[in-house]
């Protein structure tokens, strides 16, 4: 596909990469001739100097010829019209970037008079993300399939835990089929793991669990399951702001600190049950003052990585509190997973997911291309929910005879609202919706997960 992609920045460069890398024609727009001609020269793609609200500079990126547009510049109005000229003039399918919190309360009004296919808002993905991590405080990462019918939990196997020493059939065995590990990550090494694949203590574990099994299968393994009841929020980002008004809809007591006074008295005004302190989140003192040691829960939502990581790590020194580290830098990730940052949310990929997952949608005439897409073991594991449709080549035949291909794993069926832990002589039916786990590339449709 021809993409355009307006803005050179974090979202766009990772954009970019990730959607050069699944052979799509890309070409950026940027006003800022340094920072574009780095990307150009880095991800081998198209760029265009200028203001991608022009219809001349979109004309000189190849509008007539795009099939896509993607406006994501630091300026909620200047994607919307980026948008909204592209959509004039060439009719293709456009995405925008819109962050600021006071738009959304009109958004599917926005969205429909500009005729916009998706708008993507990173700070709101990123809370949805660290509340449903409040929710289930032993997790190290939570991600939901089917319409949150089944979740994905990332944990570490502390000390203790009744999966050590344990195989798969023996898991399968103890947990009645309710749970499937999906993912052992041991040492930077990945696998997907099979019958006799066992665990150890230390050993990160990916695991597929049915919603309505989550609360006696957390029981049973020992893990920690009673939501956040209170919560410190350093940084009074618009991040903090959307995660602040879903844990109070929830009960969660709130205490945001920041140390400008305007944003604060914007805060309280916005967020009337939250506690709002105007201070520097970086003072101990204060910290301590307002009871860092008894919270129940620490997110670092400041703008600047290196504050989030020194408060993560200096909230698990000294507290025993669930920590939540927001990071928009990636390149040190495999350095960021030796500390003890609790579990750490990256605003760009999750928005860099939701746009992948519509592309691949977009560009796929089979029918059954992915509904949700997660990146996980640092992109090298794909999770993918797929709408099983008429015709599709894999269906009523047994799991075991479908010749999937290797690393990978069908985790789970939904057939009318029963959750299904497959087992080989499992079918795929017409109208199911599966969830598949692989480390191979090019899983575009169902069809893709057999042999040719």
């Amino acid at each position: 596909m021809n993409i355009i992609i307006v803005g050179c920045g974090k979202v766009g460069t990772t954009l970019a990469q990730q959607l050069r890398q699944e052979n799509h024609d890309i070409t950026i727009i940027d006003t800022d001739r340094d920072k574009l001609e780095a990307a150009v020269g880095a991800l081998d793609v198209q760029g265009v100097h200028g203001n991608g609200t022009s219809y001349r500079v979109l004309n000189e990126a190849g509008l007539e010829q795009a099939d896509l547009l993607i406006a994501v510049t630091g300026h909620d109005e200047r994607n919307m019209l980026s948008c909204l000229v592209a959509r004039k003039a060439a009719q293709c399918h456009v995405i925008a970037r819109v962050r600021d919190p006071g738009y959304y309360e009109d958004i599917d009004f926005i969205k429909d008079e500009l005729g916009l296919s998706m708008v993507i808002n990173p700070e709101m993905a990123a809370a949805t993300d660290m509340y449903r991590l409040l929710r289930i405080p032993s997790a190290l990462d939570v991600d939901t399939f089917d319409k949150s019918h089944v979740n994905m939990l990332r944990f570490k196997l502390e000390e203790g835990s009744p999966l050590i020493g344990k195989n798969m059939i023996e898991i399968n065995g103890m947990l009645n089929g309710r749970m499937l590990v999906c993912i052992r990550e041991r040492e930077g090494t990945i696998v997907i793991p099979y019958g006799n694949t066992e665990l150890a203590a230390g050993d990160i574990i990916s695991v597929i669990i049915p919603t309505n099994q989550l609360s006696s299968v957390l029981h049973q393994l020992k893990m920690r399951q009673r939501p956040i009841r209170s919560a410190m929020i350093a940084g009074g980002s618009s991040t903090a702001e959307y995660l602040s008004y879903m844990l109070l809809q929830s009960g969660v007591d709130v205490k945001i600190i920041d140390w400008k006074r305007a944003r604060c008295e914007e805060l309280a005004d916005r967020l009337p049950n939250a506690e709002i302190v105007c201070g520097d989140c970086g003072d101990k003192q204060l910290l301590a003052e307002e009871g860092l040691q008894k919270t129940e829960s620490f997110v670092c939502l400041t703008n600047i990585d290196e504050v989030n990581i020194m408060l993560a790590l200096y909230a698990a020194h000294i507290s025993k509190a669930k920590v939540l580290t927001k990071v928009s830098k990636i390149e040190f990730e495999e350095v960021l997973d030796t500390l003890s940052l609790g579990s750490v949310v990256h605003p760009k990929n999750i928005t860099a997911e939701t746009i992948i997952r519509y592309v691949r949608a977009l560009g796929n005439a089979k029918g059954n291309s992915a509904e949700t897409l997660y990146r996980l073991a640092e992109g090298k594991v794909e999770a993918m929910e797929f709408i099983v449709q008429p015709g599709s080549p894999i269906t009523g035949k047994p799991i075991m005879n479908l010749h999937l291909k290797s690393n990978l794993l069908v985790c789970s069926i939904n057939r009318g609202g029963k959750i299904i832990a497959p087992t080989g002589q499992d079918t795929i039916e017409v109208g199911d919706i599966v969830v598949i786990i692989t480390t191979q590339r090019g899983i575009r449709d169902l069809s893709d997960i057999v042999r040719s």
